[in-house]
């Protein structure tokens, strides 16, 4: 057996390494009975050429090799074994680190990425004793290296726990080394204590953004099964946290199975097992249903997928079999207060309204890095589809492009004397980050109230407070619409200049008749928009502008994809209130409802009267009063 140089411990030879990661390793990739079930499984197909996304997609990674390891598994391919061990010798003679500009985690993503290679290709003979004994040393090397510095807190969030689970997976894979043991304590430690310092009591990641959102909660069911399977005990604060982290994304994911953009997306994930885009998180939620034994999981994640089979093997694809899928018990609309986000929605169904508001903090308390200035914007689906949402992120890189997508201008939210809410300082920070408060939240069957604030205009030379509150008014009766109440008020002295912006996914949207807009979705209902100020305003639609940047979302990161941004603009003394009606229409007709606002005794809108069915909705500053014919 080979011997690494001034060392006293033996590298595993192949033989060696092939009983090791059968016994100690995720059961599923080790289980050819779960991956003979892969065809029956949703999503399962191998991409077109992996080895083209060397170049393409974070390279620094690898993660394109573990495609090529699961064929080689699956159809025992020689080719693929080769072309995988052969790019493994390659970064090893060169890394290509030298040649791009990896990001702080791609160590540990690429070592997870080696781990999963290795063992998926261990009965290939292109896995001999000297090339086993070079990639060993080069494993040894990295994890040596997280040991010693990549696991400090103030690196940023995700490499920490990602550099943690990938030593814990090293040290797992190669109980030989002498290190491993003490490798073993300090990755658990590490991911004991982030998970408690990362995730939210409610179970909201502290970036305040579902990238890695979901980055974490995969780190986490990676560490857990791991664990599991080496018979070691993790405290349950860990289990709880991730279980409130998958609660949470089940409960902001949009009634398409979509879950929408918050904040920062870097379009990657922690390993690739499976061809998904960013927004399906069915993978995740069928591996968490088999973990932890839930019928709402299983719901989420609509039948068995890959991932179940290649980290929990046959045992997980009965596990999750075993049992009956259901929504969440919850009730649909809730609030995540220490996260800061709100939903409120209509009912578990495919045909659900929906909205997401954004009550929170601007990223994370250390620097606010991936967080966006999104103070009180909302998203929102009608009839199960998207119509209202975030831009996403599009690139790290170019300061114009990163600068807009990060700003208040690209969310739906009010925009004042043209500022951002915050000012950036660099493509990861904020020269001030401002304070935002949920004053008040309750929800019953009828309908759904949030009241909230922020001071992010407090900077300007006459200062201004904004306060959104948002009424949802739910259907008691079947056929009975629904509709959402934007209730803005701004407080502050002088003339202000604002704008109440509204950013649609791709798609039609029209104006008129004044002030009325509507939005068709994608299966064509449509969603009637309309503003009830108090001064006049004056609409837009903006789509695709390239200057001033103006129209645009990147569904997926480095994409661009014009789309329409509605732009109410306002001339007005503060303090001033502009009320605005969000109503879904089944029918997707061409004329507007018939609607009239209800003015108090100092000209500021409070209500309106619905003609048909008629109906009434008021509300005052502590209360709400719908009545129905």
């Amino acid at each position: 057996m080979p011997v690494i140089a001034g060392t006293a411990d033996p590298v595993p030879g192949p033989q060696g390494f092939r009983i090791d990661a059968a016994h100690r390793f995720f059961e599923g990739a080790s289980d050819p009975h779960a991956w003979a079930a892969l065809g029956r499984l949703e999503n399962a197909q191998r991409a077109t050429n992996p080895s083209a996304q060397a170049l393409t997609v974070a390279p620094n990674r690898h993660q394109w090799i573990v495609t090529l390891a699961q064929a080689y598994a699956i159809n025992g391919d020689e080719n693929d074994a080769a072309a995988c061990l052969a790019a493994i010798d390659d970064w090893i003679a060169k890394p290509l680190r030298d040649r791009g500009a990896p990001g702080p985690s791609d160590d540990g993503f690429r070592l997870i990425s080696w781990c999963w290679a290795l063992v998926l290709v261990r009965q290939s003979p292109h896995l001999n004793p000297t090339r086993m004994a070079a990639i060993a040393d080069a494993v040894r090397a990295q994890a040596t290296h997280f040991a010693a510095s990549a696991l400090l807190a103030p690196a940023p969030a995700t490499a920490v726990i990602v550099n943690a689970l990938a030593l814990f997976y090293v040290a797992m894979l190669f109980p030989q080394y002498v290190e491993s043991r003490a490798w073993r304590d300090l990755a658990m430690r590490v991911l004991v204590a982030e998970c408690e310092r990362q995730v939210h009591p409610d179970g909201v990641h502290f970036e305040q953004a579902t990238c890695f959102q979901h980055y974490t909660a995969d780190v986490y069911l990676h560490f857990l099964l791991l664990a599991a399977r080496n018979r070691l005990d993790v405290p349950p604060l860990v289990g709880a946290r991730l279980q409130r982290m998958l609660e949470f994304i089940l409960a902001i994911r949009m009634p398409d199975g979509t879950v929408p953009s918050i904040g920062d997306s870097d379009g990657g994930c922690l390993l690739p097992l499976a061809a998904r885009s960013a927004t399906d998180g069915r993978g995740r939620f069928a591996v968490a249903a088999a973990l932890f034994r839930r019928a709402d999981f299983a719901w989420a994640a609509g039948g068995p997928a890959p991932e179940l089979a290649w980290l929990m093997g046959n045992a997980g694809i009965q596990a999750f079999e075993a049992l009956t899928p259901a929504p969440p018990a919850e009730a649909p609309s809730r609030a995540f207060p220490s996260g800061g986000y709100v939903v409120m929605r209509s009912g578990w169904d495919r045909n659900a309204h929906q909205m997401l508001v954004d009550v929170g903090a601007i990223g994370c308390p250390v620097s606010g890095a991936h967080g966006h200035a999104d103070l009180l914007s909302v998203q929102c689906a009608v009839f199960g589809d998207p119509v209202l949402v975030d831009p996403g992120t599009h690139c790290y890189g170019d300061s114009r492009w990163r600068d807009f997508f990060r700003s208040t201008a690209a969310h739906s939210t009010i925009v004042v004397d043209g500022e951002s809410q915050a000012e950036p300082a660099g493509s990861f920070g904020w020269r001030r980050r401002p304070r935002v408060r949920l004053r008040e939240w309750h929800s019953t069957t009828e309908l759904d109230f949030l009241d909230a604030e922020h001071d992010g205009y407090s900077s300007l030379p006459n200062p201004v407070r904004h306060r959104r509150r948002v009424i949802f008014v739910k259907p008691v009766a079947q056929g009975e619409p629904s509709y959402w109440i934007l209730v803005d008020d701004l407080s502050g002295s002088d003339r202000h200049d604002v704008e109440l912006r509204f950013q649609f996914a791709a798609g039609a949207v029209t104006l008129g008749p004044h002030p009325w807009a509507r939005a068709t979705a994608s299966r064509g209902q449509c969603l009637w928009i309309s503003p009830f100020p108090s001064a006049p305003a004056q609409p837009a639609l903006k789509c695709g502008e390239p200057s001033p940047i103006c129209g645009w979302i990147s569904p997926e990161f480095t994409r661009l994809s014009p789309a329409p941004m509605l732009i109410y603009s306002f001339a007005v003394a503060l303090p001033w209130r502009i009320v605005t009606l969000l109503l879904p229409e089944k029918q997707g007709l061409a004329a507007p409802p018939g609607v009239r606002p209800i003015y108090d005794a100092g000209g500021l809108p409070h209500g309106f009267v619905f003609e048909r069915p008629r109906r009434m909705v008021r509300f005052d500053e502590g209360a709400v009063l719908v009545e129905r014919d």
